[in-house]
């Protein structure tokens, strides 16, 4: 029998913005089975490289196994070759992962190589398409409704941080599955993956 880590369904909103010289990803910290809120700080922002994140909406036991073994192949390419596997390729091996044993997920892969930043969605089926920003989890029509509202192309890192917190608060608002705060980080080429603290977060969110 399942344990309840692994049965805690994430209504879930996370979200992944490019901007110009990096991206942007975010997700709320709610998880509820049903009508209830089964949890207020689940992680669903994952770091799986220097250079690569993960955020995922779903079952919260596929969510942590998909981001352990993703994390140590990542590494073991790295490894093996002596130069980081890329955003697409990172999105592909996940993909594959999926199509070949369905984990009930929905995916973003987001990260910066040498062709720039880059954001995929994947679904539970192993679909893989990449976008300029994209939204998951049942907030997404709220967080979708600013975004395409307010994304420019070649924004800043600070306008890329300020759009996904407005994305997160819209969701938070509307969606009952999501909410409970949230995790915002950057990657860039150079300075890789960085998580704003709590702190930082509370200072954006009080000065959108």
């Amino acid at each position: 029998m399942e344990s309840t880590s692994n049965v805690i369904k994430t209504g879930t909103s996370t979200i992944g913005i490019t901007y110009n010289g990096g991206v942007v990803v975010g997700a709320d910290h709610r998880a509820t089975m049903g009508h209830f809120i089964a949890n207020k700080s689940v992680k669903k922002l994952f770091q799986i490289s220097d250079y690569v994140a993960l955020t995922t909406a779903g079952l919260v036991g596929h969510a942590q196994s998909l981001s352990r073994t993703l994390a140590a192949e990542l590494r073991l390419y790295e490894l093996k070759r002596d130069h980081p596997m890329t955003v697409k390729g990172a999105a592909t091996l996940t993909a594959n992962i999926l199509s070949g044993r369905p984990h009930y997920v929905q995916l973003l892969i987001v990260g910066v190589d040498s062709n720039g930043p880059s954001v995929y969605s994947i679904d539970s089926a192993g679909g893989s398409i990449p976008d300029v920003y994209c939204a998951t989890g049942s907030g997404s029509p709220f967080m979708y409704g600013v975004l395409e509202d307010q994304f420019q192309d070649n924004m800043s890192k600070d306008q890329a941080l300020a759009l996904a917190a407005k994305s997160l608060l819209a969701s938070a608002q509307r969606d009952a599955a999501s909410g409970n705060g949230m995790d915002l980080a950057f990657i860039t080429t150079e300075n890789g993956f960085t998580q704003l603290s709590e702190t930082e977060v509370s200072e954006l969110l009080s000065n959108l």
